[in-house]
């Protein structure tokens, strides 16, 4: 048996480390940007065909090859003996960037900042869910000291995001980290927040007798993401300048004196309305009219996934979550998980390949238990085509009922079978009932349509 690692063996049908010119990875997927994309594309198949590998992709100047939960392992074993690391992650080619095009630059800005957070949002997620459950039940008391130790370990993510976007961006904006966290703490140290008084958000402070509006920056998410991009500029010009032996002080002494003040007066405050706005707007419409928003967004959610297009609306889910405690969106993403999982298991029954029987329920699993679709829908959507339109159908159907009956989520989690806990509410009958539809759906379509295996 061939003991390389996976990660060696696509490092190599790539063209090697020569040929790589930025490699980064999302929750699912290795992402890389090539020198010469058609030494990849002649082993486009041999890729596919390594034990580990799902599919691959070309996406917005991208080739990706699609892992799965494994990605973080195969993505470290691939960088071992190389000068690849994580900063080759944004190349600064200004040819390959052109060739992303802005779209895919700004998917791929935002699933750098937000794929480090997914497990821990998830995490909290559960737990959340988890507390309220036993509250609803009766066996945790609201006025327990284990009642509030638990809420506060499930809702610190939200209440800190700012400081926790902060760093995966600096991160992402090749800028210092420590510095982007003191950024984004100061504005949310109880004396900052205290000079608003009752008044809230929309109170007007000074410095240096310029107007400050006041906002409240616990669980934002753009203020952090807009004032980092601006101190990683901030940053970089500021060593152009300052003398190298003096740099480690003066570096982040200027950069807190001008960002602090700058993203309270500028950044922070757009990036709360523009969050607003975007969430009042999607409310509006899922509560205008939520059959037909569900159908819309469960049934595309999982086209969604093959573009990379999810990581948009990613921030949006967060956001609502953070700001209202629940959201609407959540939940729609979960329809077309089920429908996905419902399409999934139809395949299982009309493949006649032993293989494939086996890797459709490896990749139900990961659903139910994970949330992750991609091995379904890349393993068994594209590759068949017909799967994927039940799935669509499953997530569209299902979709419709839960928008319309105003299911909500009170976290922010990937949909499946250990994440129910964070829908535990009024509405949660009305979610069981709408997952059952997508996955019903998503199976009798597909065993209608069927699937072509000799093509």
């Amino acid at each position: 048996m061939d003991k390389e690692s996976l990660g060696k063996k696509i490092l190599k049908l790539v063209g090697g480390e020569e040929n790589i010119t930025g490699i980064s990875h999302c929750a699912t997927r290795l992402r890389m940007l090539l020198k010469n994309d058609q030494v990849a594309q002649d082993n486009k198949d041999k890729i596919e065909q390594l034990d580990g590998v799902i599919s691959v992709v070309e996406n917005g100047g991208q080739f990706q090859v699609i892992i799965g939960p494994a990605v973080g392992k195969v993505y470290d074993e691939l960088l071992i003996d190389t000068d690849l690391s994580t900063e080759s992650a944004q190349t600064t080619d200004k040819d390959h960037k052109s060739k992303k095009g802005l779209v895919s630059t700004f998917l791929d800005v935002v699933s750098g900042i937000f794929t480090p957070l997914l497990p821990l949002l998830a995490g909290s997620g559960v737990l959340r869910g988890l507390v309220l459950l036993l509250t609803q039940f009766g066996w945790l008391s609201k006025t327990s000291g284990t009642y509030h130790i638990l809420t506060v370990s499930s809702t610190a993510v939200f209440y800190f995001l700012p400081i926790l976007l902060a760093i995966t961006s600096a991160e992402k904006f090749k800028t210092n980290k420590y510095v982007a966290a003191a950024v984004m703490g100061a504005l949310i140290m109880p004396e900052f927040t205290q000079m608003m008084g009752n008044h809230g958000n929309g109170t007007i402070t000074h410095f240096l007798g310029l107007p400050i509006v006041m906002m409240q920056y616990t669980s934002t998410v753009i203020p952090a993401i807009l004032a980092i991009w601006c101190l990683s500029y901030l940053e970089r010009y500021l060593k152009k300048i300052i003398p190298e032996n003096v740099q480690l002080l003066f570096v982040p002494l200027i950069s807190l004196f001008i960002m602090v003040p700058l993203t309270a007066g500028i950044f922070g405050p757009f990036g709360v309305y523009v969050g607003e706005w975007i969430s009042d707007a999607i409310n509006f419409l899922m509560n205008t009219n939520g059959w037909i928003a569900g159908a819309l967004v469960g049934g595309a959610w999982n086209v969604f996934v093959i573009f990379g297009l999810q990581w948009a609306v990613n921030p949006v889910m967060i956001q609502n979550v953070s700001r209202f405690g629940f959201d609407y969106i959540v939940p729609l993403t979960s329809a077309a998980n089920f429908g996905m999982a419902g399409a999934t298991l139809g395949t299982f029954f009309k493949t006649k390949n032993q293989k494939m029987k086996a890797y459709t329920i490896s990749s139900l699993l990961s659903i139910f238990f994970a949330g992750i679709t991609e091995p379904a829908i890349y393993g068994v959507g594209v590759k068949y085509k017909k799967p994927l339109i039940g799935a669509i159908a499953g997530g569209a159907v299902g979709g419709s009922f839960i928008a319309g009956m105003h299911v909500k989520s009170f976290a922010f989690v990937f949909g499946g079978l250990t994440t129910l806990p964070a829908f535990i509410g009024k509405t949660f009958a009305y979610y069981l009932i709408g997952l059952l539809v997508c996955f019903t759906v998503g199976m009798a379509v597909t065993l209608v349509l069927g699937i072509d295996e000799k093509k």
